[in-house]
Protein backbone atom coordinates (compact mmCIF):
# COMPACT_ATOMS: atom_id res chain seq x y z
CA UNK A 1 0.00 0.00 0.00
CA UNK A 2 1.22 3.51 -0.90
CA UNK A 3 -0.21 6.92 0.01
CA UNK A 4 0.39 10.14 -1.90
CA UNK A 5 -0.76 13.62 -0.85
CA UNK A 6 -2.12 15.42 -3.93
CA UNK A 7 -3.11 18.56 -1.99
CA UNK A 8 -3.31 19.50 1.66
CA UNK A 9 -4.45 22.76 3.22
CA UNK A 10 -7.32 25.18 3.62
CA UNK A 11 -7.81 25.57 -0.17
CA UNK A 12 -8.25 21.88 -0.95
CA UNK A 13 -7.35 18.38 0.18
CA UNK A 14 -6.87 15.08 -1.63
CA UNK A 15 -4.94 11.88 -0.93
CA UNK A 16 -4.30 8.98 -3.29
CA UNK A 17 -4.17 5.40 -1.98
CA UNK A 18 -2.74 2.59 -4.11
CA UNK A 19 -2.68 -1.09 -3.19
CA UNK A 20 -2.28 -3.90 -5.66
CA UNK A 21 -4.68 -3.23 -8.52
CA UNK A 22 -6.81 -0.88 -6.37
CA UNK A 23 -6.56 2.91 -6.58
CA UNK A 24 -8.70 4.99 -4.21
CA UNK A 25 -8.95 8.77 -4.10
CA UNK A 26 -9.70 10.14 -0.63
CA UNK A 27 -11.34 13.57 -1.02
CA UNK A 28 -11.07 15.90 -4.02
CA UNK A 29 -11.27 19.41 -2.62
CA UNK A 30 -9.53 21.35 -5.38
CA UNK A 31 -11.39 22.84 -8.36
CA UNK A 32 -11.67 20.27 -11.14
CA UNK A 33 -8.96 21.81 -13.36
CA UNK A 34 -6.46 21.70 -10.51
CA UNK A 35 -7.52 18.19 -9.56
CA UNK A 36 -6.86 17.05 -13.12
CA UNK A 37 -3.41 18.67 -13.02
CA UNK A 38 -2.52 16.89 -9.76
CA UNK A 39 -3.80 13.56 -11.08
CA UNK A 40 -1.78 14.00 -14.24
CA UNK A 41 1.30 14.81 -12.14
CA UNK A 42 0.67 11.54 -10.29
CA UNK A 43 0.47 9.78 -13.68
CA UNK A 44 -3.14 8.80 -13.32
CA UNK A 45 -5.22 8.60 -16.45
CA UNK A 46 -8.95 8.27 -17.04
CA UNK A 47 -10.25 5.08 -15.45
CA UNK A 48 -7.30 4.56 -13.12
CA UNK A 49 -9.27 5.32 -9.93
CA UNK A 50 -11.85 2.74 -8.89
CA UNK A 51 -13.36 4.42 -5.84
CA UNK A 52 -13.74 7.93 -4.45
CA UNK A 53 -14.08 8.48 -0.70
CA UNK A 54 -15.50 11.58 0.99
CA UNK A 55 -14.41 12.17 4.58
CA UNK A 56 -17.05 14.92 4.95
CA UNK A 57 -18.98 17.54 3.04
CA UNK A 58 -16.89 20.69 3.38
CA UNK A 59 -15.90 21.96 -0.06
CA UNK A 60 -12.15 21.86 0.62
CA UNK A 61 -12.59 18.08 0.72
CA UNK A 62 -15.60 17.38 -1.51
CA UNK A 63 -15.58 20.09 -4.21
CA UNK A 64 -14.76 17.91 -7.27
CA UNK A 65 -15.88 14.47 -6.11
CA UNK A 66 -19.19 14.49 -7.98
CA UNK A 67 -17.61 15.68 -11.23
CA UNK A 68 -14.88 13.04 -11.07
CA UNK A 69 -17.35 10.31 -10.15
CA UNK A 70 -19.52 11.11 -13.15
CA UNK A 71 -16.57 11.43 -15.50
CA UNK A 72 -14.92 8.21 -14.36
CA UNK A 73 -18.21 6.33 -13.76
CA UNK A 74 -17.09 5.19 -10.34
CA UNK A 75 -18.92 5.36 -6.99
CA UNK A 76 -18.39 7.81 -4.16
CA UNK A 77 -18.21 6.24 -0.70
CA UNK A 78 -19.62 8.67 1.84
CA UNK A 79 -21.92 8.99 4.82
CA UNK A 80 -25.63 8.75 3.94
CA UNK A 81 -26.14 12.24 5.37
CA UNK A 82 -24.03 13.84 2.61
CA UNK A 83 -25.08 11.74 -0.37
CA UNK A 84 -27.29 14.62 -1.55
CA UNK A 85 -24.61 17.26 -0.89
CA UNK A 86 -24.30 19.74 -3.76
CA UNK A 87 -20.74 18.65 -4.53
CA UNK A 88 -21.79 14.99 -4.81
CA UNK A 89 -25.04 15.23 -6.78
CA UNK A 90 -23.37 14.64 -10.12
CA UNK A 91 -22.27 11.20 -9.00
CA UNK A 92 -24.35 8.44 -10.57
CA UNK A 93 -23.50 5.99 -7.81
CA UNK A 94 -22.81 6.25 -4.10
CA UNK A 95 -21.95 3.62 -1.55
CA UNK A 96 -22.26 3.94 2.20
CA UNK A 97 -19.23 4.76 4.30
CA UNK A 98 -20.01 4.05 7.93
CA UNK A 99 -18.26 3.24 11.21
CA UNK A 100 -20.54 0.20 11.43
CA UNK A 101 -18.47 -1.85 8.97
CA UNK A 102 -15.39 -1.30 6.78
CA UNK A 103 -15.51 -1.00 3.02
CA UNK A 104 -13.72 -3.86 1.30
CA UNK A 105 -11.87 -2.95 -1.90
CA UNK A 106 -10.64 -5.77 -4.13
CA UNK A 107 -6.93 -5.34 -4.87
CA UNK A 108 -6.63 -8.12 -7.43
CA UNK A 109 -5.09 -11.56 -7.41
CA UNK A 110 -2.23 -12.08 -5.01
CA UNK A 111 -2.97 -9.02 -2.85
CA UNK A 112 -5.05 -8.86 0.32
CA UNK A 113 -8.12 -6.61 0.06
CA UNK A 114 -7.92 -2.99 1.13
CA UNK A 115 -10.16 -2.31 4.13
CA UNK A 116 -11.38 1.26 4.63
CA UNK A 117 -12.54 1.86 8.20
CA UNK A 118 -14.42 5.08 9.01
CA UNK A 119 -14.08 6.60 12.48
CA UNK A 120 -16.39 9.51 13.34
CA UNK A 121 -14.58 12.55 14.72
CA UNK A 122 -15.63 15.93 16.18
CA UNK A 123 -15.89 18.63 13.50
CA UNK A 124 -18.48 21.17 12.41
CA UNK A 125 -19.56 19.16 9.37
CA UNK A 126 -21.61 16.20 10.53
CA UNK A 127 -20.51 13.52 10.14
CA UNK A 128 -16.77 13.81 9.57
CA UNK A 129 -14.65 10.67 9.35
CA UNK A 130 -11.04 9.79 9.92
CA UNK A 131 -9.92 6.77 7.92
CA UNK A 132 -7.98 3.69 8.95
CA UNK A 133 -6.71 1.86 5.87
CA UNK A 134 -5.61 -1.74 6.24
CA UNK A 135 -4.03 -4.16 3.78
CA UNK A 136 -2.88 -7.39 5.35
CA UNK A 137 -0.86 -6.42 8.40
CA UNK A 138 -0.12 -2.87 7.20
CA UNK A 139 -2.05 0.14 8.49
CA UNK A 140 -2.29 3.80 7.49
CA UNK A 141 -4.39 6.55 9.07
CA UNK A 142 -5.70 9.78 7.55
CA UNK A 143 -6.86 12.16 10.30
CA UNK A 144 -7.63 15.81 9.59
CA UNK A 145 -10.48 18.21 10.41
CA UNK A 146 -10.78 17.08 14.01
CA UNK A 147 -11.72 19.79 16.47
CA UNK A 148 -9.89 18.55 19.53
CA UNK A 149 -7.71 15.69 20.81
CA UNK A 150 -9.99 12.73 21.44
CA UNK A 151 -9.13 9.57 23.37
CA UNK A 152 -11.84 7.51 21.66
CA UNK A 153 -10.56 8.48 18.24
CA UNK A 154 -6.97 7.79 19.22
CA UNK A 155 -7.88 4.32 20.49
CA UNK A 156 -9.63 3.48 17.21
CA UNK A 157 -6.63 4.64 15.14
CA UNK A 158 -3.76 3.55 17.39
CA UNK A 159 -0.39 2.34 16.08
CA UNK A 160 -0.44 2.83 12.30
CA UNK A 161 2.65 2.42 10.15
CA UNK A 162 1.92 5.71 8.35
CA UNK A 163 -0.01 8.62 9.85
CA UNK A 164 -1.41 11.67 8.04
CA UNK A 165 -2.26 14.03 10.91
CA UNK A 166 -3.60 17.58 11.05
CA UNK A 167 -1.33 20.36 12.33
CA UNK A 168 -3.54 23.25 11.23
CA UNK A 169 -2.46 26.37 13.09
CA UNK A 170 -0.01 27.98 15.47
CA UNK A 171 -1.81 29.64 18.38
CA UNK A 172 0.23 32.83 18.31
CA UNK A 173 -0.01 33.25 14.53
CA UNK A 174 -3.78 32.71 14.66
CA UNK A 175 -4.17 35.22 17.50
CA UNK A 176 -2.13 37.90 15.68
CA UNK A 177 -3.43 37.03 12.23
CA UNK A 178 -6.00 38.72 9.97
CA UNK A 179 -8.96 36.40 10.51
CA UNK A 180 -12.09 37.91 12.09
CA UNK A 181 -12.77 37.01 15.71
CA UNK A 182 -15.71 34.78 14.77
CA UNK A 183 -13.54 32.64 12.47
CA UNK A 184 -10.80 32.41 15.09
CA UNK A 185 -13.38 31.14 17.58
CA UNK A 186 -14.61 28.58 15.06
CA UNK A 187 -11.08 27.28 14.39
CA UNK A 188 -10.28 27.04 18.10
CA UNK A 189 -13.60 25.49 19.05
CA UNK A 190 -13.88 21.81 19.89
CA UNK A 191 -15.35 21.30 16.42
CA UNK A 192 -12.77 23.25 14.41
CA UNK A 193 -9.15 22.28 13.78
CA UNK A 194 -6.05 21.14 15.68
CA UNK A 195 -3.32 23.55 16.65
CA UNK A 196 0.30 22.42 16.48
CA UNK A 197 0.21 21.71 20.22
CA UNK A 198 -3.02 19.74 19.90
CA UNK A 199 -1.66 17.86 16.90
CA UNK A 200 1.37 16.89 18.98
CA UNK A 201 -0.93 15.76 21.79
CA UNK A 202 -2.96 13.63 19.37
CA UNK A 203 0.24 12.21 17.93
CA UNK A 204 1.29 11.10 21.41
CA UNK A 205 -1.99 9.20 21.75
CA UNK A 206 -1.97 7.53 18.32
CA UNK A 207 1.70 6.72 17.73
CA UNK A 208 2.91 3.23 18.53
CA UNK A 209 5.99 1.11 17.86
CA UNK A 210 5.03 0.47 14.23
CA UNK A 211 4.97 4.13 13.18
CA UNK A 212 7.68 4.87 10.62
CA UNK A 213 6.32 7.91 8.72
CA UNK A 214 4.34 10.95 9.85
CA UNK A 215 2.83 13.40 7.36
CA UNK A 216 1.81 16.80 8.75
CA UNK A 217 -1.42 17.72 6.98
CA UNK A 218 -3.93 20.55 6.51
CA UNK A 219 -1.50 23.32 7.52
CA UNK A 220 -2.98 26.79 7.30
CA UNK A 221 -0.96 29.01 4.98
CA UNK A 222 -2.08 32.06 6.98
CA UNK A 223 -1.85 30.79 10.54
CA UNK A 224 1.00 28.28 10.47
CA UNK A 225 4.50 27.66 9.18
CA UNK A 226 5.94 24.27 8.19
CA UNK A 227 8.93 24.72 10.50
CA UNK A 228 6.65 25.37 13.50
CA UNK A 229 4.51 22.32 12.83
CA UNK A 230 7.57 20.15 12.24
CA UNK A 231 9.21 21.32 15.47
CA UNK A 232 6.09 20.47 17.50
CA UNK A 233 5.81 17.04 15.90
CA UNK A 234 9.49 16.21 16.29
CA UNK A 235 9.46 17.20 19.98
CA UNK A 236 6.52 14.88 20.56
CA UNK A 237 8.21 12.02 18.69
CA UNK A 238 11.43 12.48 20.66
CA UNK A 239 9.50 12.35 23.93
CA UNK A 240 7.89 9.10 22.75
CA UNK A 241 11.25 7.55 21.87
CA UNK A 242 10.31 7.71 18.18
CA UNK A 243 12.86 10.21 16.91
CA UNK A 244 13.64 7.83 14.03
CA UNK A 245 10.19 8.41 12.46
CA UNK A 246 10.38 10.24 9.12
CA UNK A 247 8.41 13.53 9.13
CA UNK A 248 7.00 15.05 5.93
CA UNK A 249 4.91 18.19 5.42
CA UNK A 250 2.08 17.84 2.89
CA UNK A 251 1.83 20.85 0.58
CA UNK A 252 -1.07 22.86 -0.73
CA UNK A 253 0.38 23.63 -4.15
CA UNK A 254 2.29 20.47 -5.11
CA UNK A 255 1.93 16.72 -4.83
CA UNK A 256 4.10 14.87 -2.36
CA UNK A 257 6.11 11.70 -2.83
CA UNK A 258 4.56 8.22 -2.59
CA UNK A 259 4.92 6.77 0.90
CA UNK A 260 5.09 3.00 1.28
CA UNK A 261 3.11 1.74 4.24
Amino acid sequence: MHLLALASGSRGNSTLVRHGDATVLVDAGLPITQMEERLEAARLGLGAVGLLVATHGHLDHARSLGVLARRWRVPVACAPAIQTHAALRRSKRTTTLSPAAPLLVDAGAGAPPLLVHAVEIPHDAHPTYALRLEAGDRRAVVLTDIGRPCERTAAALHDPHVLFLEFNYDEELLERGPYPASLKRRIRSGNGHLSNAQGAAMLARIAGPNLHTLVLAHLSQTNNRPELARAAAERALAELGLAHVAVHVAEQDAIGTPIAV
